[in-house]
């Protein structure tokens, strides 16, 4: 058994805890739990009868974890993703990896240092309509790309913003697209490739944070084809989807449902066997609201940390979605193109 610590108890962490604590992922077993809230410790601990620590240098000292799940705060993952590698433990760290780029290098080299593997939670690249579309593309059935686009319209009102005083702010978390659109960002360069350019507004409209509850922004890909992100938190009164689109030449796929989970359209020029069935056999209801792959993922870092095989997300898979993000910030403080490979001066996240 691969013996994993989590750092952080909040919002996100019910659904690794009842992963790794409820025996749900084989060959993982869940073994301390890290909060510096005694309420959210002590409820987590009676939930999981782990052992529990309210610092994560003590935590860090239990010789019985060996990897370590960090899900505090975004401004915050840097410092305990370097504290964990440097303590000779595997991390797996949420989205995004970081708020800076500078952050996210400091984490890829001190993992590397101490010979760790680094695992950034891209869980939607794992839901089931996901993995059978990237199958169409790499089997070439796209042919060439045109468009591809993304929109999330969830409902995030101020009462979910004020659970904790650092959400919506710049320092600790950033808006819609560093932490809820963030996933479907990742999702639009994992098909469309990488990013020349981007352009993007944003606006804060029905809630009282530091940062954007909607943003729209356009992208210019590396192979031609153009790109589009539509993010906002502002829907009301409740969610309405989380959706990938991607355009080719050889045909169309839509991904929709609340978080990337069911196959809307499934349409190409040349149809093969098995496509009359896709739509039916390739969605999922996901589980709850941080959808389905979760529980894939994990059983993929456990097998790569005991085949020693590459991760899908690694450190530096992590950084190039955050790169992109941080373009997109760029922009939308300089109200201009801002070509990728770029060293920022203006975004405000993680500052």
């Amino acid at each position: 058994m691969i013996k994993f610590g989590v750092v952080g108890c909040g919002r996100i962490a019910k659904r690794h805890l009842d992963l790794l604590g409820g025996g749900e992922i084989d060959g993982a077993e869940l073994v301390a739990i890290c909060d510096n809230d005694p309420a959210r410790l002590e409820a987590a601990r009676q939930r999981h009868n782990v052992a529990a620590y309210d610092s994560l240098d003590a935590m860090l000292a239990d010789p019985a974890v060996e990897v370590v799940t960090v899900l505090t705060p975004s401004g915050m993952h840097a410092e305990h993703a370097i504290a964990a590698a440097r303590a000779g433990k595997h991390v797996v760290v949420e989205k995004p990896m970081a708020l800076r780029l500078e952050d996210a290098d400091a984490m890829i080299a001190a993992c590397d240092r101490a010979r760790v593997k680094l695992f950034v939670v891209k869980q939607n690249r794992l839901n089931v309509p996901v993995v059978k579309a990237r199958e169409a593309l790499d089997a070439g059935r796209f042919g060439k790309l045109v468009l591809g686009t993304v929109r999330v319209r969830w409902r995030r009102d101020q009462s979910y913003y004020d659970q904790d005083p650092w959400r919506g702010t710049w320092a600790q978390d950033g808006g819609v697209l560093a932490n809820q659109a963030s996933h479907h960002v990742d999702l639009l360069e994992y098909f469309m490739g990488d990013v020349v350019s981007v352009h993007a507004r944003a606006s804060r409209t029905l809630v009282d944070i530091e940062a954007e509850d909607t943003a729209i922004a356009t992208l210019q890909f590396a192979n031609g084809a153009l790109g589009v992100v539509e993010a906002t938190n502002a829907a009301r009164p409740r969610d309405l989807e989380g959706s990938l689109s991607i355009l080719g030449e050889g045909g169309t796929v839509v991904i929709g449902g609340f978080a990337v989970n069911k196959m809307v359209t499934w349409d190409f020029v040349d149809p093969q066997a098995g496509d009359e069935k896709v739509l039916e056999d390739f969605s999922v209801n996901p589980p709850n609201v941080y959808g389905y792959g979760h529980q894939a993922y994990y059983e993929h870092v456990v097998d790569c940390l005991k085949n020693d095989a590459a991760a899908l997300v690694d450190g530096l898979e992590g950084r190039r979605s955050l790169e992109l993000i941080t373009a997109l910030y760029e922009s939308i403080e300089t109200g201009r193109d801002v070509p990728l490979r770029f060293r920022s001066r203006h975004a405000r996240l993680g500052g």
